[in-house]
């Protein structure tokens, strides 16, 4: 699953439940163990398959719907080059505001923004104990605002997991107590989520 991906789906459960209530949920689970195996929750990481389902129960009003699900937790702007994202959820807000908060977490994402590296070499760079390191790499892994980007071979002959941040750019804006965030992504992490593939089409 992308990394925007895990961000989005932390919430975007609660708001489909929210929009469609019980008995119709329980109708689309049904259906989603029946045709793929998987729960409500599991179809949000994987979402062309909840968007198949969501087809069979509302035709062509599933676009709709989808796009009130993606709205309540942000705005998408898009460009010939990257993809604008205003937050406008505050649970993901006050991640990402927790994320730049901590002055480890917000070295790692400056430096995986350029670059992607292994976690040993993370912590190295970025000159943190080891212990706290792996616990606030992983936090970020986690929260989706870090990525797997690609491998490298130790020496032992194991594939080991490079990391970059999910966001080119991050802007945060403070208005009388109001938190605006806008995030850049480059294209390839928009294309690589399914959440907003769906959710944005024509």
């Amino acid at each position: 699953m992308a990394g925007l991906d895990r961000l989005l789906s932390k919430h975007l459960d609660h708001i489909i439940q929210e929009n469609l209530g019980d008995k119709t949920i329980q109708k689309v689970e049904n259906r989603l163990v029946e045709k793929y195996g998987i729960t409500l929750t599991e179809s949000i990481e994987q979402f062309q398959k909840l968007d198949s389902v969501l087809r069979e129960f509302f035709g062509a009003g599933a676009v709709g719907l989808e796009k009130r699900f993606l709205e309540n937790i942000c705005n998408v702007k898009t460009t010939s080059d990257n993809s604008r994202i205003l937050i406008n959820n505050s649970i993901l807000t006050k991640i990402i505001l927790e994320a730049f908060g901590d002055i480890d977490k917000k070295r790692i994402m400056d430096i995986l923004s350029s670059d992607a590296l292994i976690i040993s070499q993370i912590i190295e760079k970025c000159d943190i104990a080891q212990t706290s390191g792996y616990r606030k790499i992983n936090s970020l892994i986690d929260d989706g605002l870090l990525v797997p980007s690609g491998y490298v071979s130790a020496s032992d002959g194991k594939k080991v997991t490079k990391y970059r941040s999910v966001f080119d750019n991050v802007k945060i804006e403070i208005v009388r107590n109001d938190v605006k965030i806008a995030i850049r992504l480059a294209k390839e992490e928009f294309e690589a989520s399914s959440v907003l593939s769906v959710c944005t089409q024509a």
